[in-house]
């Protein structure tokens, strides 16, 4: 396996787990994730994942309500648990050992979040599902996924899209004639307000050089392809060049 997947995070969205429901968990959509990160598993890599709530909760939906905004985002937080438990439930039907640390204490359903423990079960070939964001209000849980990789020296940042192949200069959805990127820049996407994730997360990876790469989760066998070295999606990383980089050593 190429050396610059050898740790790796996945970043999923909770609206990707509501299938064409619109709402909640789809337990096929599921079964399905479950199956990719084993095939991606059978490559060698250490695998952590990161996972949204916006199939159950919106903290920014809320707080229009007239919700505290830092209520709303504890129960977004809380969202992601439950979304993490039922990902983690899937992946160990398909025997795969699986822990899920919470960044908000909840001993008796998650493992609190520690980064060398971790980084330890990532060695000993087991899943970390990164549950409940940073931890802290008006923080997304793509900052999480980049500070998570971060923090874990993971050398590749993989953006799961649903249903999208990539990074386009329009909604490809809405504009058939949206262009798609094969390569950006880090700071192309500031510049061009290109949609892939919050200013935050995008500045740590940016100031950390570490490469990512947005694709579509829902074509079969996406994750191995990556894994084994095929350009699919677009890879965004600091290089003028679409190489890529491991990130620097921490």
């Amino acid at each position: 396996m190429p050396a610059p997947n050898r740790r790796v995070v996945l970043k999923i969205s909770g609206e990707s787990l509501q299938g064409a429901s619109g709402f909640g968990l789809d337990w096929s959509v599921l079964h399905y994730m479950a199956t990719q990160v084993k095939e991606a598993l059978s490559t060698g890599v250490e695998l952590a994942l990161v996972i949204g709530g916006g199939n159950i909760w919106r903290g920014a939906e809320a707080e229009t309500k007239g919700m505290d905004r830092a209520t709303a985002d504890y129960a977004g937080m809380l969202a992601t648990v439950i979304n993490a438990l039922a990902l983690q439930d899937a992946l160990e039907h398909q025997g795969i050992q699986t822990r899920t640390q919470s960044a908000v204490e909840i001993r008796a359903v998650a493992e609190p979040y520690i980064r060398r423990r971790a980084i330890r079960h990532l060695e000993k070939g087991r899943v970390v599902i990164f549950a409940a964001g940073t931890g802290n209000p008006y923080m997304t849980t793509d900052t999480t996924a980049a500070l998570r990789a971060i923090e874990i020296g993971a050398n590749t940042l993989l953006m799961a899209k649903y249903k999208v192949d990539g990074v386009y200069d329009d909604d490809p959805r809405k504009n058939p004639n949206a262009k798609k990127y094969d390569h950006l820049q880090h700071i192309d996407l500031l510049n061009q307000r290109l949609e892939v994730m919050d200013a935050t997360a995008l500045s740590l990876c940016m100031e950390n050089n570490l490469p990512i790469r947005v694709f579509d989760l829902f074509q079969p066998g996406s994750i191995l392809r990556l894994l084994n070295g095929e350009s699919i999606g677009t890879l965004i990383n600091s290089s003028p060049e679409p190489v890529e980089t491991s990130a620097k050593n921490r």
